[in-house]
């Protein structure tokens, strides 16, 4: 099916004869033809039913062919619909006023008596236009709620600590410029949320953030997938693309794990930084660039350098301001509040409002190191809710490795005394889930049985 198959016409002229001829042309060739007699019910039609091309007479009137009524009322229909296409239908001695509905908003006009041929030609190409228009308007409306999505991401941005508060301040203060970024830190700390305020926060806030993530991309992809290529410029670029870089003009580029850039694409990167240009693949036109460089990273970059496996004057341009996130484990204070906030994301999300997480529980979190930070907490929340069946979350409930819950095990006494507390320790951590006691020691229920018989615990 030819995408013109698709198409919704809407023919409007008082001259019925008309009306016929066109309708006939074009039924058949398309998916609906309608005709109205009156531009009186015109506007109605447009609000109940969608159009893709308009077909307007400029004269309704007997005896006026001023051609202003058909002024008029491409200026309703525009106002209503600016998507749709409208071709006006008009006499040889109106060309002018034709010449002045298409300066209004008008995509074109056809002449009386037309060639039939020439209408078909017009009207498919005022089809094609409206379905640009209309792709470009689902663009539009996704980018703004990407851009209504990212500036909501700041509800994540929880925790009352010392050492969070001063990375908001920071944050805050950083925002306001285009000062390129480092976001450093252990994995999971939400490097990639901070990114996120830093733009929600700037004057770029109305742009979209384009995020690559540099540990997922092979190392041969990584000029096309930043600089972009044109059609033919390797073996498999059947078409032109536009890189990362090129696609977050104006807005924000977060280049997430900046250590795995490869050394090559180093040297790349710092001259379309230092002359605000980038070049695709296989063309010599550059194109400027306006962007807002954010970087992140759980390298040690300076160690890198210092390795020759990072460029030192790349590192200098990238690190205008540097942004340490502090690890979950120095900020233990502000679990209590992390954990609520997952419990009522995944509560809502497994349809099960009302669940809540016990002191004991709540105990046993602040007391955990975190390795992970806020995305081990984030998924341990995930998990205890999935598999929680009481309205109460218990420490039980919580599962962590085993080699974390036996760290302060101490190796004085015998083997069975060490093996009597091992089991003792794993009991009240589990607040006495026998099955989950059996999980965390790598035992079965009945031989965990056999040894709380044995020690008498």
């Amino acid at each position: 099916m030819t995408p013109f198959k698709k198409a919704n016409i809407l023919i409007v002229d008082d001259n019925k004869s008309i009306l016929s001829a066109i309708e006939l042309l074009f039924k058949g060739r398309c998916n609906k033809v309608r005709t109205l007699s009156s531009p009186n019910m015109l506007l109605n039609e447009l609000q109940n039913e969608a159009y893709d091309v308009l077909l307007l007479d400029m004269n309704f009137t007997a005896g006026i062919n001023t051609g202003n009524e058909g002024i008029y009322w491409l200026q309703r229909v525009l106002e209503l619909n600016p998507s749709v296409s409208v071709v006006m239908i008009t006499a040889y001695g109106d060309v002018e006023l034709a010449v002045k509905a298409i300066r209004m908003g008008a995509t074109d006009f056809v002449l009386k008596p037309w060639e039939n041929e020439k209408m078909l030609a017009t009207v498919e190409s005022a089809f094609r236009l409206s379905q640009s228009k209309n792709e470009i308007n689902k663009l539009t409306r996704r980018q703004d709620q990407l851009v209504e999505e990212l500036n909501n991401n700041h509800r994540e941005l929880i925790g009352n600590s010392q050492a969070w508060l001063s990375i908001l301040t920071l944050v805050g203060k950083v925002a306001a410029t285009n000062a390129n970024v480092l976001i450093t830190g252990e994995n999971g700390t939400g490097k990639e949320l901070i990114a996120r305020e830093i733009h929600r926060l700037s004057q770029r806030r109305n742009k979209i953030m384009v995020t690559v993530d540099m540990g997922s991309i092979s190392e041969t992809l990584f000029e096309s997938e930043l600089f972009g290529h044109k059609k033919g410029s390797f073996t498999d670029a059947h078409a032109e693309r536009t890189g990362k870089i090129e696609t977050a003009g104006e807005g924000t580029l977060f280049l997430d794990e900046i250590g795995n850039l490869p050394l090559a694409m180093q040297a790349k990167l710092l001259s379309v930084l230092q002359n605000r240009k980038v070049t695709k693949l296989g063309d010599n036109k550059p194109v400027d660039i306006d962007i807002r460089l954010i970087c992140a990273t759980n390298c040690n970059l300076t160690q890198m350098v210092n390795e020759g496996t990072f460029r030192e004057d790349l590192l200098y341009r990238i690190n205008t301001i540097q942004i340490e996130l502090p690890p979950l484990r120095e900020r233990l204070s502000d679990i209590p509040e992390l954990a609520a906030f997952f419990l009522e994301k995944y509560a809502r999300k497994y349809n099960k409002q009302g669940l809540r997480i016990s002191s004991s529980a709540m105990d046993k979190l602040t007391r955990y190191s975190w390795p992970g930070n806020v995305r081990e907490l984030q998924h341990a929340v995930e998990r205890a809710v999935i598999l929680c069946d009481q309205p109460e979350i218990g420490a039980g409930d919580f599962m962590f490795k085993s080699e974390e819950l036996n760290r302060n095990v101490d190796y004085e006494g015998t083997l069975e005394d060490m093996e009597k507390r091992l089991i003792q320790r794993a009991i009240d951590a589990q607040n006495g889930n026998m099955t989950a006691v059996a999980g965390q020691l790598g035992i079965t229920r009945q031989t965990l049985y056999n040894k709380i018989k044995r020690y008498g615990l």
